[in-house]
């Protein structure tokens, strides 16, 4: 059974992958997976922590010396139950309470018409020009929200924008490469960097000043040839008039108020880095906080204003759109890894990889690639496992010391697990979502993006290599 455990989390992830052809969600077939896992290790735990010598389960009964004379059964209960499920829990909430929030804020400041103002700033007819405004507006609202609610964002400024669906197709594209590449130089730009931060693989001051401008070439190269290629010189497109945009949103509230919900919003998620600086808390702490405070805000705001509609638009009754499939998706994925990293299966890979690749930045360069085709959270999830964080120490080993908080693997992989997912676009959230939201066909991407998102990818990594290698 313990050789089982890998195949079925691979065919999980082949599943997930292949969701528009089996019609399985793919958050059914994570929480399926994680399940199993965690079934085989309790079914099958005399194999997997007895005869293979788990180091975890030997360090387990060191520091607890009384289970030493207890039942195996209720050792193997033990371990599993109150240290590894309870552990890994803990660890997955912290990531599954940041998305959750960052989601409602992001939700809440849309739907009281605060991004509106951005349509305003990059509205043009020159289609040239309006595509590095758009890729610009992506690659930074992403840093500051995430590459997924950024891509939202951009989208419904661009159904504003672009009315033709053929030119909107092509900005779209684009749109999925310059979130994922703005995401990938942010601690809370993506899901695998929260991973990464949250865990303190990487700081949030490193993470910047190293990946920024690698994930600024990573953008500028595609952007650059798809000036050339997708529109001719002096291509126009029609602009909506002004009553065509009218205003969807509820007309009672003030535009201060909006301005100062925007404010809010951004601010909570921009100074989170901030927040966990200062009070060495969780950064899930900081975002509630700022969930908090603009809970206030807002609802201060509808008792003064005496709205008809107020009830709608109150967090409290915001909060069903939180997306569930999308957070269930994220426990099924990291509770999987959990089980692996338990059983010593990520262990086993390690040593694999230190044997036959030994190169830290190749790995995180394949890991990169493989994140174009598998999901990334689930790829950054088993790594971060496979490679538990090395003691920082004067007198490390070389190799050693690429594995310390801030290490060169682990800086390179969060530029190479994020803006690898551009390569397809199936490869990230934010791809995925983008092809939902215009229906754009797999092909279609493929054979027009793919190759730019792959020389932007190959571009951005030796921009890093020739600046921190």
């Amino acid at each position: 059974m313990f050789i089982l455990m890998p195949v079925i989390f691979v065919l999980g992830i082949l599943a997930i992958a292949l969701e528009d052809k089996i019609k399985i969600n793919k958050a059914a077939i994570a929480l399926f997976m994680a399940i199993s896992l965690w079934m085989i290790l309790m079914f099958d735990a005399y194999n997997i922590f007895v005869e293979r010598s788990s180091p975890l389960f030997q360090e387990f009964l060191t520091q607890n010396p009384e289970m030493a004379n207890a039942p195996l059964k209720d050792q193997f209960i033990t371990f599993i139950t109150n240290r590894s499920i309870v552990y890994h829990l803990g660890n997955v909430a912290e990531t599954l309470f940041f998305v959750m929030c960052s989601m409602l804020i992001v939700d809440i400041v849309d739907k009281h018409g605060g991004f509106r103002a951005v349509t305003g700033y990059i509205r043009t007819a020159n289609k040239r020009k309006l595509l590095w405004s758009i890729s610009f507006a992506a690659f930074f609202f992403s840093a500051l929200l995430d590459n997924l609610a950024a891509a939202i964002v951009v989208m419904a400024v661009l159904r504003k924008l672009v009315p033709d669906r053929t030119d909107r197709l092509k900005y779209a594209c684009m749109v999925i490469i310059a979130a994922n590449a703005g995401g990938s130089w942010s601690p809370i730009g993506d899901v695998t960097t929260i991973l990464l931060w949250v865990g303190k693989n990487i700081t949030a001051s490193h993470q910047i000043s190293h990946v920024f401008l690698p994930a600024l070439v990573n953008m500028l190269v595609p952007l650059t040839i798809a000036h050339f290629w997708l529109f001719k010189k002096h291509a126009t497109l029609r602009v909506m008039s002004e009553e065509e945009m009218a205003d969807e949103y509820t007309p009672e509230i003030p535009n201060h108020s909006r301005r100062v919900i925007f404010v809010i919003g951004v601010l909570s998620l921009a100074l989170v880095p901030v927040f966990q600086m200062l009070t060495n808390l969780p950064p899930f702490l900081g975002v509630l906080l700022g969930l908090v405070v603009l809970w206030f805000y807002t609802d201060i705001m509808y008792s003064k204003l005496h709205m008809r509609e107020s009830n709608k638009l109150r967090i409290s009754q915001l909060l069903p759109n939180i997306d569930l499939a999308t957070i269930f998706f994220f426990l099924g994925i990291l509770m999987a890894v959990g089980a692996l990293e338990t059983s010593g299966q990520l262990g086993l890979m390690s040593t694999f990889l230190d044997k036959h690749v030994h190169e830290p930045y190749l790995i995180s360069f394949v890991i990169g690639v493989l994140s174009s085709c598998v999901d990334n959270v689930a790829l950054v999830a088993a790594t971060m496992g496979m490679y538990p964080i090395v003691p920082d120490a004067a007198n490390l080993a070389s190799y050693a010391q690429f594995f310390v908080s801030d290490g060169g693997f682990w800086t390179f992989l969060a530029y190479c697990a994020v803006t690898g997912g551009s390569i397809l676009i199936i490869g990230s959230a934010t791809g995925v979502t983008v092809m939902g939201l215009e229906k754009i066909d797999f092909m279609y991407y493929t054979k027009r993006f793919s190759i730019l998102a792959l020389i932007g990818y190959c571009c951005g990594a030796g921009v890093y290599m020739l600046l921190f290698a």
